[in-house]
């Protein structure tokens, strides 16, 4: 039995994917939180959290999009054209960020309020756009001779936005649990206060998207409720709720990594239904991975360098990691 390459590929990229979303939403979650934390210095703490490690979470990103046009140029290709606007809108969320983090630090004291509301305004666009994309990736796209029919406002939709703010609460629990873990004092205090509100309106977020996404995609539910799918699918949600239960406790006390690592698990519970719920289409409605896979031959290839190279971005992502573990005081600088 040969291997099963594009199989291989879509468990990449999906990793890729699930990296990203972890490491780079916190960051992105920050942005999102300084509306809320008006005190310079407590900005100042919160940005110094991800310093050292902010621009080496987008390496997933990097990874995905470059895999997902080795290994599925069709899936690239259509997507990108058919989500042209939301894709525009977030490299330009994510670049007006990159730019702001570094200014913010460097501009005069006139000017850094300017640089605030940048980082701001970067990091929800940023995270709203992938919440757009999502969306509009679990609603499909028609296909006619290899080319997607939608037209170029075809991705804003009631339900496309809403999963952008879906995501942009996901994004702001990760960021506060982050701080939770990585603070301490009066900032970590009103954080922590913060976390719950977040937590539930991250459950909540995700109910809407569950209820909803079944109700406007027959193959969704008959895939979610049929027997015995029904079984093997019901352990998500009663860890959902489990995984929620447990933030909540572990923000009692003195918490520390718990509310992070649960959050996490919430997360991933949701990425997992996401999973469940179009497999085996790489592009809903009607591309499967193995129909929308490259040449054998590029796939073996490019595949040799992803194996390489990932172990090298976990490697040295774990050492920045170690490196800079612990509290961030205010006042420490690590731009």
């Amino acid at each position: 039995m040969g291997i099963d390459l594009p199989l291989i590929w879509f468990l990449v990229i999906g990793f890729g994917v699930m990296m990203y979303v972890i490491t780079d939403g916190f960051d992105l979650g920050i942005g999102i939180l300084f509306p809320f934390i008006p005190e310079r210095d407590h900005r100042d703490t919160m940005v110094n959290t991800v310093a050292p490690v902010w621009d080496g979470n987008e390496t997933w990103l990097v990874l995905g999009g470059a895999g997902l046009m080795a290994a599925f140029p069709k899936v690239y290709a259509i997507l990108l054209s058919a989500l042209y606007l939301p894709a525009l809108g977030l490299l330009l969320g994510l670049v007006w960020r990159g730019v702001s983090f570094e200014f913010r630090f460097k501009a005069d004291e006139a000017h850094k309020p300017f640089w605030d509301r940048a980082f701001m305004s970067g990091s929800f666009v940023a995270a709203f756009f992938q919440g757009v994309i999502l969306g509009a990736f679990i609603e499909g796209h028609e296909i006619v001779d290899g080319v997607a029919t939608d037209g170029v406002m075809s991705w804003l939709t009631a339900f496309n936005v809403f999963c952008g703010f879906g995501v942009v609460i996901a994004y702001a629990l990760l960021g506060a649990t982050w701080l939770v873990l990585k603070t301490e004092g009066p900032l970590q205090a009103r954080i922590i206060r913060a976390t719950g509100p977040i937590t539930l309106a991250t459950v909540l977020s995700m109910l809407v998207v569950s209820i909803w996404t079944p109700l406007t995609h027959p193959a969704i539910f008959d895939r979610w409720f049929s027997l015995p799918n029904f079984w093997f699918f019901l352990p998500v949600p009663v860890l959902v709720l489990v995984a929620t239960w447990a933030i909540l406790r572990s923000l009692r006390g003195e918490p520390h990594a718990g509310p992070f690592v649960w959050s996490l698990g919430l997360i991933f519970l949701g990425y997992t239904g996401l999973l469940i719920s179009i497999w085996p289409y790489v592009l809903p409605p009607s591309l499967t991975i193995w129909e929308a896979a490259g040449p054998p031959q590029s796939l073996g290839f490019a595949l040799v360098g992803a194996l390489l190279i990932i172990p090298f971005i976990l490697g040295y992502s774990a050492w920045s990691y170690y490196v800079f573990r612990g509290k961030v005081k205010v006042g420490e600088v690590f731009h």
